[in-house]
């Protein structure tokens, strides 16, 4: 039978929308305590009004991962008021397009400070106290979720850099896998197709003309159809580690 997730802490980075709000709030359902995390403190704090509303605990954290040290505050404040981390969901990202000639450096900065980096830092925060979590108790399992993308598998024109850093995840998260499993860390990479988020809407005008193009007449996938994944692989039991989930709407070819 699945397990629930009372008395567990999760984190969840990039949790001001999309996906790692839907996430909050499957994870919230499954009983967890939730550390909501993302640089929008106001939309937080909505969200944690929410998840309170219907019983839950939720802690807010106002940060932007791709600051070390904000990063680690932030793992490091979860621990210190939630009294535990068994579960790090790492979701923020950026998705930053177009072609390399004459890209703005600064966009594929961002996008390897935030995707690879802050990904990295949360990870390497929080993999003591995972580790402690599933030492701790026999019954016990604890999660590190990497949120990857279909662009992680496959590389396309005027993508380079936003596959590049997805690529990155994907290996970290095999080799980090192989480091911690035998201790009941479960490493696990969600790789979603188009999803109907923000995540686009921060492109160049001309970007944002091409992709709507790109994508018109498809049905993308919800944010909440990706938080459904995350909630089932954190809540399968104890002997089961589902590592690698690629979500794609039905009518996506590539």
């Amino acid at each position: 039978m699945p397990d629930r997730l009372d008395g567990t802490a999760a984190l969840i980075t990039g949790a001001s929308s999309g996906i790692g709000e839907a996430a909050a709030r499957a994870l919230a359902e499954q009983g967890a305590a939730v550390a909501l995390v993302a640089r929008r403190a106001e939309r937080l704090e909505t969200l944690a009004t929410e998840l309170r509303d219907r019983g839950g605990s939720a802690l807010t954290i106002a940060a932007d991962v791709a600051d070390e040290q904000q990063a680690r505050d932030a793992v490091e404040l979860t621990v210190a008021e939630l009294g535990r981390l068994d579960t790090l969901v790492n979701n923020a990202g950026v998705m930053l397009l177009g072609p390399a000639v004459h890209a703005p450096i600064d966009e594929w900065r961002r996008m390897v400070d935030v995707n690879l980096l802050g990904l990295l830092y949360c990870a390497h925060a929080a993999l003591p106290h995972l580790l402690r979590a599933a030492d701790g108790d026999p019954r016990r399992v604890a999660d590190l979720v990497n949120i990857s993308s279909v662009a992680g598998r496959r590389a396309t024109r005027g993508s380079g850099v936003y596959n590049a850093t997805k690529h990155a995840v994907g290996a970290f998260s095999e080799a980090l896998r192989q480091e911690v499993t035998a201790r009941h860390v479960r490493v696990s990479l969600v790789e979603p197709g188009a999803v109907e988020t923000e995540l686009l809407s921060h492109n160049r005008p001309e970007i944002l003309a091409e992709l709507d193009q790109r994508f018109t007449g498809l049905e993308r996938l919800r944010s909440a159809d990706i938080a459904d994944a995350v909630s089932y692989i954190v809540t399968r039991p104890r002997h089961v580690a589902v590592n690698e989930v690629l979500i794609r709407p039905t009518e996506q070819e590539a």
